[in-house]
């Protein structure tokens, strides 16, 4: 049987970069030809019920064993999709039991160090496979994937008594749209875990309350030479809205369950400036007055600049899903005991950013997130190790396996 890791390694080779400016569900090509590339492997590791929708979900099922018929269904799912922070392109993983030092990453002059990335230090006699520094490696969440799919198929292989359990890989996720065609009933689970991202052992219910702002500007441009007590430069104003937020709630200098504001993107003429923002805090009431700190610092600017100058526009994204979770408890306990059936040190992690388990959990299927093995998201320094792969393939078959009655309960 194949292990998880050589999984992954054929995986990268197809490109995922999902296109937040695409109006295309999925965003890019190359998801749906990972996706029908996956339905065949379900189909060949025993999966029944594979199904790819015309917008890129794929489902597949594993029907339960005799006497495990009355547990609730689970669900494990994965995305498809790698970020467009760095090339998705020809990726050549390289493989490297790690002795110490730094790692040359190909011919690119880029080094993984310890240095820089202490996560190092705890690999020591591990197999790493790392990129040739031109590129991500899609360990997010092409980890995920191998993982399930070496779970199940050995599940299938080794007679493993299991519940019924629902499989899916789902487009889109690093744009944020990753459920927006998600069929939770079609999908068929009581329960389900994310499997995306962070180490093996990890256990994420906690997520941010995230919503997006857009700050519109509008000034007053006239000739330089005749400016005087005429002219609004909406860049200053810009400038000025950015100084009356609190200097220290931004992204790099907060950690664990400390929200930010985080500034995404500007743009601006003399005659109009733009601003975008996102919001996060996991907090509730902390998110609101972040939200009530924008609409305050607006009015204030249009007080001082005239009305209309300063126009907000906010839009909500995810809530927390800690506020479903906690119902649910025992989705957590059935993870931390599989982690150490698995030889893992189970470790509850706030998520510093959202899931599509958050969305899923508000629309009736509570969905944690397990941890992967992978590490350094996002760019051309990601690695994932082979070893933590393991561990989680272990992980999900005494998941899968345990025959914990589990009651699910929703606002």
């Amino acid at each position: 049987m194949m292990r998880a890791v050589e999984r992954l390694i054929r995986y990268v080779k197809y490109e995922t970069t999902s296109d937040e400016n695409s109006k295309n569900h999925p965003s890019s090509p190359g998801q749906k030809i990972f996706a029908e590339a996956l339905a065949d492997e379900m189909r060949q590791c025993g999966l029944s019920e594979v199904r790819l929708s015309d917008k890129g979900y794929l489902f597949g099922t594993l029907p339960a064993t005799k006497g495990r018929e009355a547990l609730a269904p689970m669900g494990l799912l994965a995305h498809l999709d790698t970020s467009s922070e760095a090339s998705g392109r020809d990726v050549h993983p390289q493989i490297v039991r790690y002795e110490g030092g730094s790692i040359p990453l190909g011919s690119s002059g880029k080094e993984l160090s310890p240095d820089r990335f202490p996560v190092l230090n705890r690999m020591t006699g591990r197999t790493l496979i790392v990129t040739d520094g031109s590129t991500l490696l899609g360990a997010d969440d092409k980890n995920g994937i191998a993982e399930i799919l070496t779970a199940v198929e050995r599940i299938v292989n080794e007679s493993i008594p299991h519940r019924k359990l629902c499989i899916g890989f789902t487009p889109d996720e690093e744009i944020g749209q990753g459920t927006d065609f998600f069929d939770v009933s079609d999908f068929g689970a009581a329960f389900a875990y994310t499997v995306d991202g962070g180490g093996a052992g990890e256990i994420e219910y906690q997520n941010f309350n995230a919503a997006s702002v857009e700050v519109t500007i509008t000034g007053r441009s006239v000739h330089p030479g005749s400016a005087k007590d005429v002219m609004l430069n909406a860049q200053k104003v810009a400038m000025e809205f950015d100084s009356m937020l609190p200097p220290d709630e931004v992204p790099e200098k907060t950690e664990e369950r400390e929200g930010f504001y985080h500034l995404i993107h500007m743009e601006g003429t003399v005659g109009r400036a733009l601003l975008r923002y996102l919001l996060r805090d996991h907090d509730a009431a902390l998110f609101e007055e972040k939200k009530r700190r924008i609409r305050e610092i607006a009015d204030a600017l249009n007080r001082k600049y005239g009305t209309g100058t300063v126009k907000v526009s906010l839009q909500d994204s995810y809530r927390n899903m800690e506020e479903i979770i906690r119902r649910n408890m025992g989705l957590i306990t059935l993870a931390e005991n599989s982690a150490r059936k698995a030889g893992l040190v189970p470790r509850i992690v706030p998520i510093r950013g959202g899931t599509d388990g958050a969305m899923l959990s508000f629309r009736g299927l509570p969905c944690p997130n397990l941890g992967t093995g992978g590490y350094n998201f996002h760019g051309e320094f990601e690695f994932a190790c082979a070893e933590e792969m393991d561990a989680v393939v272990e992980q999900l078959l005494f998941l899968a396996s345990d025959p914990s009655e589990v009651r699910i309960t929703l606002p």
